[in-house]
């Protein structure tokens, strides 16, 4: 664990703990770990400024002053929402430890988030973008035709870029159409996908053997180097796809699994199988898409009705 400041052993050990029991006994991921790493540092840090020097140090005045902080910094509400909840869960747990008697942080004001709607494409925008892609990996360039594989799979399935950049090649089986997928919380599940993100598979796979090396293994997105496709290069190569359209404000691989939840749902989809799709836990999560559609319907019956 790297520190800006060292803590005090009363603070630094609950917390290296605390890290070990959600990397180990819930299975998080070495991503969520880091984030929840950041959130409590930041709050530790903020509380040994205050005189902290051990977990029964930690009361609400202090928890306070770190959100106050944290507020006059600049810090979004969804960040601070996010650090609040993390703080929360380290609490929860140094009371089931045994560590501390009462949780503080039960009567910590968490800041309400700006309800916000995920950037989507318009279908016809989503059109032009795999289109595009085709057309360059038309061109017989292994890394263009990875690329196109890697949007045409992204919008057909609506999966993660982390769960993309995870998949082996056994994982995409192309007779059914399905991928084997593994998500947060290694919860596995089997995504359907069509006819053009089978093609475009079935073409990177031909091409592949042109980047593989002895790092490549069984992955079956490969960087320019051969080894397995990381998460920075599949973020920078379907923003730069998304950004040479010029006109939309969509971001990223997260921008192609809204654009397929909401096209799913103007589809006629059910709420649940789209939960399924995406591997949400809760459906609150998912019905986020259902604002989505209805704004894009209030927009199209602003522009199409003569007494709207």
């Amino acid at each position: 664990m790297t520190e800006e400041t060292p803590l005090p052993a009363g603070l630094r050990e609950p917390l290296e703990g605390f890290l070990r029991q959600i990397a180990l006994g819930r299975g998080r991921s070495q991503h969520t770990v880091r984030a929840y790493e950041g959130d409590l540092l930041s709050m530790l840090r903020s509380a040994q400024q205050d005189g902290a020097q051990d977990l029964s140090d930690l009361d609400l005045a202090r928890l306070r002053r770190w959100l106050g902080r944290q507020s006059e910094a600049g810090l979004a509400r969804s960040t601070l929402a996010r650090r609040t909840a993390a703080v929360r869960s380290f609490m929860a747990w140094a009371v089931r430890e045994g560590r501390l008697d009462v949780d503080p942080s039960l009567r910590l004001a968490s800041p309400k988030r700006h309800p916000s709607l995920p950037g989507v494409l318009h279908q016809e925008q989503t059109r032009r973008l795999l289109d595009g892609l085709s057309k360059a990996a038309g061109e017989g360039d292994p890394v263009a035709v990875r690329d196109w594989a890697l949007a045409e799979l992204l919008y057909a399935t609506g999966i993660r870029v982390s769960e993309l950049v995870g998949l082996d090649i056994d994982d995409a089986d192309l007779h059914s159409r399905t991928l084997r997928v593994l998500g947060k919380g290694n919860k596995q599940r089997t995504v359907p996908f069509g006819v053009p993100a089978a093609d475009a598979v079935v073409r990177w796979l031909g091409a592949r053997s042109a980047l593989v090396t002895g790092s490549s293994g069984s992955a079956l997105f490969l960087g320019r180097r051969g080894g397995r496709l990381g998460q920075r290069q599949a973020r920078e190569t379907i923003d730069a796809a998304l950004k040479s359209l010029g006109d939309t404000a969509a971001s990223g691989p997260h921008a192609l699994r809204h654009t397929a939840a909401t096209h799913l749902l103007d589809g006629g989809a059910d709420l649940r199988s789209v939960q399924e799709l995406l591997g949400h836990s809760s459906l609150a999560t998912t019905q986020l898409y259902t604002h989505v559609s209805v704004e894009r319907l209030r927009s199209s019956y602003l522009q199409a009705h003569p007494r709207a």
